[in-house]
């Protein structure tokens, strides 16, 4: 396996969560979805014309903005951008969300070496908690030490990082950081600690 000769060298791990853990486009999409039937019943415009294009949107240029863009192209009032934001950090999704397959079996193996594992995300808590509590974990949830960069400082600032190693004990030569986004790596830079990037581990 891809990860074999890492978990021989480290005894900690750190992982960002979105598109490391799993895709995030998971999220997005059904978001949109409870959304896109929200509207639907409150101002009776099509769902399953909502859902299509905020998908072509998202494809196209992405999610930013992607509550004004939907709005203007289906009329929607604006005043639903507050239901809109507010499905991002309560939403209850339809379905589980699910991890990469190599992700699983990386962190499966990492519990059965018994080295650790922490979750350090730099998302909006509220929002990142919600994700995690409706993600299959396959048992490993009880495993998981979870860490939040907006409760110290975002990434690429190394005070969450250096707040995990102070708590735990852990010595920077035995902890990898795996991330997705250039604010991970520099993180891991500014901590003084070795990083991955998750396509090395994403082999399909």
């Amino acid at each position: 396996m891809a990860f074999e000769h890492y978990l021989k060298n480290k005894q900690a791990f750190i992982f960002e969560l979105d598109d490391v853990l799993y895709p995030q486009k998971d999220y997005l999409l059904q978001v949109y979805y409870l959304f896109a039937q929200f509207i639907e019943y409150a101002e009776q415009i099509s769902a399953d014309e909502i859902l299509k294009g905020m998908q072509h949107t998202y494809e196209a240029t992405g999610s930013d903005n992607i509550f004004e863009k939907t709005a203007e192209q289906f009329n929607i009032p604006l005043k639903y951008k507050v239901n809109f934001e507010m499905l991002f950090l309560s939403a209850r999704l339809p379905l589980k969300l699910l991890m990469f397959n190599e992700m699983l079996s990386f962190l499966q193996e990492i519990t059965v070496e018994r080295k650790q594992i922490f979750i350090f995300t730099n998302g909006d808590p509220i929002m990142q908690l919600n994700k995690i509590k409706q993600m299959e974990w396959h048992g490993l949830e009880s495993y998981l030490t979870v860490y939040f960069a907006a409760e110290t400082a975002l990434k690429p600032s190394s005070e969450g990082v250096q707040l995990i190693l102070d708590k735990h004990g852990l010595k920077k030569e035995d902890v990898l950081m795996v991330g997705k986004q250039i604010a991970d790596e520099k993180c891991a830079i500014n901590a003084q600690i070795d990083y991955l990037n998750v396509d090395k581990l994403l082999l399909t």
